[in-house]
């Protein structure tokens, strides 16, 4: 009965990615699907308990899956208030308007984007880099397709700025306090990770031949408006900080900021009838948080019924160097953490330059389909055109630019070790 029980779940996770990919053509929201999917197989779980202690053993499954998306949940909405309050104030916008000339090539305008991207993933969290970086896209009017590719590399960039530092991906905070790689070490993982988006850069703006006319229409700003985004830049240095240093989890810190910003709008006597700062929770994307949620409960699933534990028998059928590759490609279907504590857990022999390479594959690797980072789910919600099938339409230079980024990775291992 369990075994029958698992091919069912496994394929309720497959047919949860199908409706992801075929959306557009099945018109059924992909939040839809992958909740009641992943809602539906957690109740098959409770129904069908394995021995004795089977619904002991599901109720702290569940509990630690619920408590892993509150946590992420409670994040998102804290950052998606504070971005969505600055970007209806126009302070994006006029930050923007600053560092753009009026005129740029859209290759050069490119190029930014991804350097942008790349450096705020490693001082800001993911989804924060992302959210800020989506306004920006949106802010250029660009058509749908060259918005498509700008809306790729922000997604790859993102994912690949934040992993090497232990406060920019979950994953490189995992591998660092297991003892397996150092801070040095880790930081000159930035030097792949940054060839690895020069050079889907490269290869996306083959074919951006224009120019890109930037009217600046700067958006008087009023006093109470710089506090709050004061208030947000020092959230995100408190996050980074309270993070490396007390090991408070970025959920608290964005919650706290939240309610600063919150209090600072009442003493400015700016939170009134007409605008209410309390509104700017209800305008975020909640179909996102529907996803995430969807997603999560069934990636809590698959490793609640050792799926995922399976995987790491990859390292006995292959060197490390090919499995920590695949790993990353995995990674773009399958949440990298389960992924990684599950490679962590196993206790599997590598060297420092294997775990690096690991590191940097679990970290850049989801961004090979856009289901498979936050930053990719984040960026689908916000830029309309990107869907899942278009996405994939850039798996070719995604995965070039992965493997050179991994390849670099490997030599920087070669170089310190």
């Amino acid at each position: 009965m369990a075994d029958i029980l698992h091919v069912i779940l496994i394929g309720f996770a497959l047919l949860a990615l199908l409706g992801v990919v075929l959306e557009e053509v099945i018109h059924v929201n992909k939040a839809k699907v992958t909740l009641f999917l992943g809602t539906l197989s957690w109740i098959l779980l409770f129904i069908f308990p394995e021995g004795e202690i089977g619904v002991e053993k599901v109720e702290q499954g569940l509990s630690e899956s619920i408590s892993e998306i509150a946590e992420l949940w409670l994040f998102l909405v804290a950052a998606m208030t504070f971005v969505a309050y600055l970007n209806k104030k126009g302070m994006i916008q006029n930050l923007i308007y600053l560092f753009l000339p009026s005129q740029i090539s859209e290759r050069m305008l490119l190029v930014l984007t991804g350097l942008f991207c790349f450096v705020f993933s490693s001082i800001a969290d993911n989804i924060t880099a992302t959210l800020v970086s989506s306004a920006l896209i949106l802010s250029l009017n660009l058509d749908a397709k060259k918005t498509l590719r700008f809306a790729a590399l922000v997604v790859f960039a993102v994912n690949s700025g934040g992993v090497a530092l232990i406060t920019g991906d979950v994953t490189t905070l995992m591998i660092f306090l297991s003892g397996h790689v150092g801070v040095v070490q880790l930081l000159y993982l930035s030097l792949p990770a940054l060839v690895g988006v020069l050079a889907l850069t490269l290869m996306l703006s083959q074919g951006l031949n224009g120019r890109v006319v930037i009217e600046k229409k700067m958006t008087p700003i009023r006093r109470v408006d710089m506090v709050i985004g004061l208030v947000f830049l020092s959230t995100i240095v408190a996050t980074i900080t309270f993070n490396a240093l007390f090991h408070i989890p970025p959920m608290l810190t964005f919650l706290t900021g939240l309610s600063v910003m919150f209090l600072v709008s009442r003493f400015f006597d700016d939170d009134i009838e007409q605008d209410p700062i309390l509104e700017y929770i209800r305008v975020i994307e909640f179909e996102t948080l529907l996803f995430f949620l969807g997603i999560l409960l069934l990636v809590g699933m698959l490793k609640e019924i050792s799926v995922l534990s399976s995987i790491v028998e990859l390292y006995q059928l292959m060197p490390p160097i090919a499995a920590n590759y695949l790993m990353g490609v995995l990674s773009a279907g399958i949440d990298n953490v389960p992924l990684t504590a599950a490679v962590l857990k196993s206790g599997i022999e590598m060297d420092t330059r294997e775990w690096m390479q690991l590191t940097y594959a679990v970290g850049v690797g989801g961004s090979l389909l856009v289901i498979g980072s936050a930053a990719g789910i984040v960026m689908m919600s916000k830029v309309s055109e990107l869907t899942f099938g278009r996405y994939v339409r850039f798996i070719l230079p995604l995965l070039i630019a992965y493997t050179v980024g991994y390849g670099g990775a490997h030599l920087v291992g070669l170089w310190l070790l």
